[in-house]
């Protein structure tokens, strides 16, 4: 009998345990399904975002602004002409075609110092035809020029982006290496160079920033540039880099450079975009700053307003200065919600974002498009 029992009760228990496998297979299928109908659930909300995401972009496209999978994210406008021959001059080796194109500006010191940068970030890449240059001109004030930049921007190429945190010792080592080589280079060109020239000091600002120069001499090197050319922007850009909070300044600092820079101007001048950045460089650094109230208080409202009226007052809009401004205006006029004037800025520099502000947001194309698009939209819906 006894064995009885527990045949019985072993076939009670394969029961219960054929009977429970059912019932959680049972269960297993139902979940199963739920999930099926969750993830086509989900599917299809996409579909609707993505087909709802493409009508509104095909909406700001119809009014004439570029496509998205257009927008050049490398370049601040379009490549001029000139410029892109005599690039391809130099890479195919005939540096008097590049030594033309810097001669062709004269005493304009902005447009100098912007060819001497090209043709050096061209030099850093590869530097034979310079060197030729060099060997039938020795002692050539351009080529010096040239030689200079070249130095400090395959310096900065060493040390890379990155924050500092995610610079190697090796990086930094390789960095300071030669930008001492950079220095030296930079020296000879200041010698050899017509002694209104502040081209060779502007370059030097980059090698302050790089090693470190204290507050007084950063100060000396910078007295050498604006006694020859005080209105170059982009020489004040190199030099606000300085006094920010990231490297050796601080918001303070940067602001206070930023006012500076508009008291020594006028209208037309440009350096409106001086202050504009420093507020931009504080509102980029602090995380728990709000855009949306940061940029509406009165002083950055007022500085947006005579940046406008600097834009107003300049004599070419095709300037790249203008353009340069103009990008930062559109990121300072929509968080102030002043979107029709914030579109009147993309209409001019739509379709390249390779500059500032975007270049430090997380995804600078999605940031340009975000931006305008939003203000596109309000312009044209009022909502």
């Amino acid at each position: 009998m006894i064995g009885l029992y527990i045949l019985g009760a072993m076939l009670l228990f394969g029961a219960f345990k054929i009977l429970r496998g059912v019932y959680f297979l049972r269960k297993a299928k139902r979940l199963e399904a739920e999930t099926d109908r969750l993830n086509a659930s989900t599917e299809a909300i996409r579909a609707r975002t993505a087909d709802d995401e493409a009508a509104a972009a095909a909406e700001i496209v119809a009014l004439g602004f570029v496509p998205g999978d257009e927008i050049d994210t490398e370049s601040l406008m379009p490549e001029p002409a000139d410029q892109a021959a005599a690039v391809t001059a130099v890479r195919s080796g005939d540096w008097q075609a590049g030594a033309d194109w810097i001669a062709e500006t004269g005493h304009d010191w902005e447009e100098r110092l912007h060819r001497v940068g090209v043709l050096g970030e061209e030099a850093a890449e590869d530097d034979a035809w310079l060197l030729a240059w060099r060997a039938a001109r020795p002692g050539d004030p351009t080529a010096a020029a040239v030689n200079a930049d070249a130095a400090v921007t395959l310096a900065w190429k060493l040390r890379g982006a990155a924050v500092s945190q995610h610079t190697t010792q090796e990086q930094f080592r390789l960095f300071h290496q030669a930008l001492g080589k950079a220095q030296e280079a930079v020296h000879e060109a200041q010698r050899v160079t017509d002694p209104a020239d502040p081209v060779p000091y502007i370059v030097e600002l980059r090698i302050g920033r790089g090693l470190g120069y204290s507050h007084e001499r950063f100060r000396d090197l910078w007295e050498q540039v604006v006694k020859r050319a005080p209105k170059v922007q982009a020489a004040w850009i190199q030099a606000q880099q300085f006094w920010c909070a990231k490297w050796y300044g601080s918001h303070t600092l940067a602001q206070e450079f930023g006012r500076e820079a508009v008291e020594r101007s006028e209208p037309g001048d440009l350096l409106s975009l001086i202050l504009l950045r420093g507020y931009f460089e504080h509102e980029d650094r602090e995380e728990d700053l709000d855009p949306d109230v940061y940029y509406k208080q009165p002083e950055i409202v007022a500085a947006a307003t005579t940046a406008l009226a600097d834009i107003a007052a300049a004599s070419d809009p095709a300037d790249r200065r203008v353009v340069r401004l103009r990008h930062m205006l559109a990121w300072v006029l929509y968080w102030q919600d002043r979107y029709e004037e914030t579109v009147e800025q993309f209409r001019h520099i739509d379709g390249y974002c390779g500059v500032e502000p975007w270049f430090y947001q997380s995804g600078s194309k999605a940031s340009f498009l975000k931006t305008r698009d939003f203000s596109v939209r309000r312009v044209t819906r009022g909502a």
